[in-house]
């Protein structure tokens, strides 16, 4: 089973993923990404694996009401999520049910496309690189992020897995961090036809609820979630008490507040 097949998800843990994922782990990052794309009024925007949205939710309110945002996700259930909560002002957004590999939009019919934590997701990052800069008009700017490392929490996480509920169910959630290096992301990205390549780390300290109930939660917005549903309940408690534990030297009274670093590049497309 491929990583892009482990991460589909059915309608349930897609609401889930809203509530904790891209609320606590995710949306912290959406305004530096959106920093990092250079969004400005008026601008067309693409968020390529947009989940449920927070990104290009954000993006719209950069872009402004002259500005158009597009969310492509491979997974209907993200979609169809997204597409159910509430506009915010600003751009109107287009949710678009589609591949990375072949992105649903025309040629040079965006001026910044965003991507973020979904290249690790990719296939074919090659290709969906190439992809992201035939939707880019000349001029345009790219901005995607992925984790720079495994990370605090979810090293607990994959540990108390791989404790409770055993290696290839901790190997399957910890897909998301197997990420390309610095150098391999900047020549991926030189090699599909982008200029002014950087990519530079990116840090802020996250804050999660207490974690004995947040990373069942947690797991249960995840396509690991049926393997922990099926878990004895003393197991399932364990993961909880396990993760917490680990994080403990974070504790801030109320949950725990931890340093985070992506990997963040940037560039833009000057064609011939």
């Amino acid at each position: 089973m491929t990583a892009r097949e482990q991460w589909q998800m059915a309608t349930d843990a897609a609401h889930r993923y809203e509530q904790v994922v891209a609320r606590h782990i995710l949306g912290p990052w959406a305004p530096a990404l959106v920093d990092a794309g250079l969004v400005s009024r008026g601008a067309r925007v693409l968020d390529l694996a947009c989940g449920t949205g927070v990104v290009a939710r954000c993006a719209a309110q950069r872009a402004g009401i002259q500005g158009h945002v597009i969310g492509v996700d491979l997974n209907p259930s993200m979609i169809a999520v997204a597409r159910s909560l509430p506009a915010p002002d600003g751009a109107s957004i287009e949710w678009l049910q589609g591949s990375a590999l072949a992105i649903p939009l025309a040629d040079t019919s965006v001026d910044v496309v965003l991507c973020q934590q979904g290249l690790q997701f990719f296939p074919c990052r090659g290709t969906s690189l190439r992809e992201m800069r035939r939707v880019l008009r000349h001029g345009g700017r790219l901005a995607l992020s992925v984790w720079s490392s495994a990370g605090l929490y979810n090293t607990a996480i994959a540990t108390a897995l791989e404790q409770f509920a055993g290696k290839e169910i901790a190997s399957r959630f910890h897909a998301s961090r197997e990420v390309p290096g610095r150098a391999e992301l900047e020549q991926l990205t030189i090699d599909a036809g982008f200029s002014d390549v950087d990519v530079r780390v990116s840090r802020i300290h996250v804050h999660l609820p207490r974690l004995d109930r947040f990373a069942l939660e947690h797991l249960a917005a995840t396509p690991v979630a049926a393997s922990i549903a099926a878990l004895d309940l003393d197991s399932r408690q364990g993961i909880g008490a396990s993760v917490m534990r680990e994080m403990q030297r974070f504790g801030d009274g109320d949950g725990v507040t931890y340093p985070e670093e992506t990997h963040t590049v940037t560039a833009c497309l000057l064609r011939p």
